[in-house]
């Protein structure tokens, strides 16, 4: 082999791992897109409303994900950073009256600012002393959202009616080509569009150099340190990156939802992430999809079933030791626990085991 033949076939691999389809055929995401576009027009509003807050949860979750799965930075704050983008969208999108495509990418910018901010912390914390300082973080965003009420409306909380429309293109009153959609339909079309936009966007970002700096940080940052990775920028960077995406969500969740108040964004909530990305799948791009989606929907089930449980107190039925919101909170520690000694990898890792059983097949074992 010549040497320019040679320099030509690592130019060619080069292209291929970096190549937008490389994992995933172009045929297998047009079929996934048309499955999504048509899933909205078969599902009842209250299945549409499921997806929309498994949506946002999977691009909160996909922030969280990038800065713990691919960083190694533990952050029990991200509700913290959830309320920050779903005030300031509210204000942005209110008061300001700004479109869609301003104060969307403003509540990102005003995660990413807090996100500066905290992130020169991580540089001298680690492990449990850096979830520790990101919990405070959580407590001190509830007292200033609390108290700021000009912009928040205290412990009462406050509408948002921030427009969901780019152009002529309205998501809440959505009509195409003489068909018109709900605002539950609109809000599956905008929300999970994003979810896809950010996943591409994860899953090239941890694929070029700062992805493999970050991972590098993760693995052995003292390591990473000595060959000439400089730890402030991507700790700081991963910080500014989960931040916006977190803020991105709460936006949406706001938008959405119509009504935000301080007592939405608890330690709870950011628990709640946690578990989204352990069971989804820590360090895997589309891990926080999975999760979102099963997390969403276990509640429901509950919902569902907790009338026929003795032990579960509902409104209909009394008498139980538990309530369905602590039923929930058992289940998630519960399952966080055996994902965590099981199955650490999650639910995406089940996952790409089936798909190479059956892809192997019939000399799998």
């Amino acid at each position: 082999m010549t040497r320019s033949s040679a320099n030509r076939s690592l130019v060619r691999s080069h292209r291929d791992d970096v190549r937008l389809w490389r994992t995933v055929s172009p045929w297998g995401v047009g079929i996934l897109v048309v499955l999504a576009v048509m899933a909205p027009f078969h599902t009842s509003d209250f299945q549409n409303t499921i997806a929309v807050y498994a949506g946002v949860a999977a691009i909160g979750g996909m922030g969280l994900n990038l800065l713990t799965g691919f960083t190694g930075q533990v952050s029990l704050g991200h509700a913290a950073f959830l309320a920050v983008g779903a005030y300031t969208g509210a204000y942005l999108g209110q008061e300001l009256e700004l479109p869609l495509l301003l104060w969307l990418p403003g509540a990102a910018l005003a995660g990413a600012l807090v996100g500066a901010v905290v992130g020169p912390f991580a540089l001298r914390l680690r492990g449990n002393y850096l979830a520790i300082i990101t919990i405070g973080l959580v407590f001190i965003a509830q007292h200033v959202f609390a108290n700021w009420t000009s912009v928040s409306g205290g412990q009462n909380g406050r509408s948002v009616t921030a427009p969901v429309a780019v152009g002529p293109v309205d998501f809440a009153s959505l009509e195409v080509l003489g068909r018109s959609f709900t605002r539950d339909q609109g809000f599956v079309f905008l929300v999970w569009g994003l979810v896809g936009l950010v996943a591409l966007t994860m899953k090239n970002l941890t694929r070029s150099r700062t992805g493999l700096a970050m991972q590098a940080v993760r693995d052995r940052d003292r390591a990473a340190e000595a060959i000439g990775v400089r730890l402030a920028r991507y700790k700081v960077l991963a910080f500014v990156l989960s931040s916006s995406l977190g803020a991105m969500a709460g936006a949406l969740h706001g938008s959405y939802q119509r009504y935000i108040h301080p007592g939405e964004f608890s330690l709870t909530v950011s628990i709640t992430y946690i578990a989204i990305i352990v069971i989804g799948g820590i360090g895997i791009v589309f891990g926080p999809i999975l999760g979102a989606l099963f997390v969403t929907l276990v509640p429901r089930l509950i919902e569902e079933i907790s009338p026929s449980l003795p032990f579960v107190s509902t409104d209909t039925a009394g008498g139980g030791f538990m309530t369905v919101f602590s039923l929930n909170q058992a289940i998630f520690g519960l399952l966080i626990v055996l994902f965590l000694v099981l199955e650490p990898r999650g639910l995406a890792a089940m996952w790409l085991r089936l798909r190479l059983y059956f892809r192997a097949w019939p000399f799998s074992y």
